[in-house]
C-alpha cells in the first residue's frame, strides 16, 4: 500500500505535534516525498483487519478563505514552465472532450478571477452531490454529461473546464472542517478542491461548496485524483469503515 494521510509540507509548520502515521497491527513504514511534494508512505499490509491512522492538533487562523476579485489571468505565453502541465489532460481531466463545451459556456466571460468564479458556480449548480453517486472511474467529461458525483467529481470537471480556458488548475484533497456551519453537520470525509494559477500565484476554489470555509488543511497536490489517492492497493482488499473527524479546541 502506499497512503497520502499526512499533512501537506506547505501547513507542517501549523501542527502542534507530528501527524505520524499508525498501523494496527505494526508493519515497517518507509515514507518519501513523491514529484509533486507530497508526503507518501509505503507498507505491506499483513492479512486479517488491518488499520491505519493519524490524529493531530493544527492551528489555523480562523479564518474563511481568501477572495480576491478582480485578479489576472495570464496569456499562456507568460506562464512559468511549471505551470504549463497543469494545462494539460489528464487521467480524469479529459480537456479534449470539453474543450468546444468550455468556451461555448465561458467565452465571453470576464478572463481571470472572475471566469474561474463562473466556471466554478455553473459546476456548483450543475452536478448534484451524493454520496450514493460516487465511482472511482468517472471522468469530468462523465460528470458533466451525467449530472452527479461527489467532490472529486465537482473538482475534476472545474478543473478541466479552467485547463480547456488555459488557466492552470490542480487537484487538491485534504481536511474541510465543519467549523462555523449550521448543525446538523454530515459526516466528516477527505475533500477535494483546486487551486489556480491567476496574477503570479496559486488561487484556492471549491466547487463543490462554492462558499468561503473555516479551517481547510491541504493532504495533498496533484493533476488530479490518480496523483493523489489517500490509500493506493496493490492487491485483493475491503474496506470496512473510514472516519474522519475536525474539533475546534479553545
Amino acid at each position: 500500500m502506499i497512503a497520502m494521510l499526512n499533512v501537506h509540507y506547505s501547513r507542517f509548520g501549523d501542527l502542534e505535534r507530528p501527524d505520524y502515521l499508525t498501523t494496527f497491527p505494526a508493519v515497517p513504514l518507509d515514507s518519501y516525498r513523491d514529484g509533486y511534494g507530497n508526503w507518501c508512505t509505503r507498507l505491506v499490509a499483513p492479512g486479517g483487519h488491518f488499520t491505519l491512522s493519524t490524529d493531530s492538533v493544527s492551528r489555523d487562523l480562523g479564518t474563511t478563505d481568501p477572495v480576491s476579485p478582480g485578479l489576472k489571468q495570464h496569456l499562456v505565453e507568460e506562464l512559468p514552465s511549471e505551470t504549463v502541465v497543469f494545462l494539460l489532460g489528464s487521467r480524469y481531466c479529459d480537456t479534449d472532450l470539453l474543450s468546444e463545451e468550455a468556451w461555448r459556456l465561458f467565452g465571453n466571460t470576464e478572463p481571470g478571477w472572475a471566469r474561474v468564479e463562473a466556471i466554478c458556480t455553473f459546476v456548483h449548480r450543475h452536478v448534484r452531490f451524493g454520496y450514493e453517486h460516487a465511482r472511482a472511474t468517472r471522468t469530468a467529461s462523465q460528470a458533466f454529461a451525467e449530472g452527479h458525483g461527489v467532490c472529486r467529481d465537482f473538482t475534476h470537471l472545474a478543473i478541466t473546464f479552467c485547463r480547456c480556458m488555459n488557466i492552470p488548475a490542480r487537484y487538491c484533497t485534504g481536511y474541510l472542517s465543519d467549523i462555523g456551519e449550521p448543525k446538523p453537520h454530515p459526516p466528516g470525509d477527505f475533500a477535494a478542491w483546486m487551486e489556480v494559477y491567476l496574477q503570479g500565484q496559486w488561487r484556492m476554489f471549491d466547487p463543490r461548496n462554492n462558499t468561503p470555509r473555516i479551517a481547510r488543511i491541504l493532504v495533498a497536490r496533484g493533476r488530479d485524483a490518480a496523483d493523489v489517492p489517500l490509500v493506493l492497493t496493490f492487491g485483493e482488499n475491503k474496506l470496512t469503515e473510514f472516519k474522519v473527524w475536525t474539533e475546534e479546541i479553545e
